[in-house]
């Protein structure tokens, strides 16, 4: 199994356009040791060919024009893509907007939840507008049951079980601030051949038993992390909300990321959908050294994990 991580940023990116933060005015004036980050996604294969898009990035052209792996390769086809199917974790802007860029290569399966197509048909009709092109996206439903695995398109070998998240939905969606299971969910991802696993979770606010026996058998763990501190947009003017509110666990602190990885003997773990305000971010701060000394990566564009 192969991940590629289109994008490691949270929404807005790193720099985001409008803000002057320490971490954006530092990346544009080269003034700290930081990369510049797209919104997330992330791609995976199981066989290096055929690749399945989970969460589609407003970044998404970028990210595609930037990796390889994702370009037409039939000398015979005009047009054409390796990515054959794309699986959505929620309704977000940041993790669907991407759909309106690859309308030039619809019809494509789309897997989602009763939920997140709500959203989509409703207060943000992505699925109804891209009818209109090439048949649109062709949906596909995903329970919220663990046992109810899935393979999508052009996935042989793999299997994904839904696990459902405690998050927020979309500022636009009818359960904000009233969850219900289907508006977020995190994936584990089995390869039914070598036996490796991996476990995707971009938001989460807190770990549930279920989370928690993700965390115990996945090989990697891609997971939230957002935020430093709870109240950093508070802190930083940007926001009368807690991290926590807006559904993403904080990195540090006892009920933190750091400490709930740390309870668990995983191979690979890694921070993913990192927003521009975090201190990770300067690769020369004592937040950095701190992920350093617990083992734990953090995400970047065009990392590449294979298991």
């Amino acid at each position: 199994m192969q991940i590629l991580v289109l994008g490691s940023g949270a929404g807005g990116g790193f720099p985001q356009w409008n803000c002057h933060c320490k971490n954006c005015k530092g990346l544009r004036q080269n003034s700290i040791n930081a990369s510049a980050r797209t919104q997330s996604s992330i791609a995976i294969s199981s066989n290096g060919t055929d690749w399945v898009l989970i969460n589609a990035s407003p970044d998404l052209r970028q990210q595609i024009n930037q990796t390889p792996q994702l370009w037409p390769a039939d000398p015979e086809q005009q047009r054409g893509t390796s990515i054959r199917s794309i699986v959505l974790t929620d309704s977000q802007i940041d993790h669907t907007t991407g759909l309106l860029t690859l309308r030039e290569g619809l019809p494509l399966p789309v897997y989602c939840t009763d939920v997140v197509y709500e959203d989509l048909t409703g207060a943000f009709p992505l699925f109804t507008m891209l009818k209109h092109w090439h048949g649109g996206l062709q949906r596909h439903g995903i329970d919220t049951e663990y046992d109810s695995a899935f393979t999508p398109e052009g996935a042989d070998g793999l299997r994904f079980h839904p696990v459902v998240l405690a998050s927020n939905a979309p500022p636009y969606s009818s359960y904000r601030d009233n969850i219900v299971p289907g508006n977020n969910i995190g994936l584990h991802i089995e390869d039914t051949r070598s036996g490796k696993s991996v476990f995707y979770a971009p938001g989460c606010v807190q770990a549930n038993p279920l989370v928690e026996s993700m965390l115990d058998k996945a090989d990697c763990v891609l997971f939230d992390g957002t935020l430093w501190l709870d109240d950093e947009m508070i802190q930083n003017g940007f926001s009368n909300r807690l991290g926590t509110q807006m559904g993403h666990m904080p990195v540090n602190g006892e009920d933190g990321a750091v400490a709930l990885l740390n309870r668990f003997n995983i191979e690979r773990k890694v921070l993913i959908h990192i927003n521009n305000t975090n201190p990770v971010l300067d690769e020369d701060s004592s937040a950095h050294q701190y992920l350093e000394d617990n083992h734990i990566e953090l995400a970047y564009d065009g990392m590449h994990i294979t298991l």
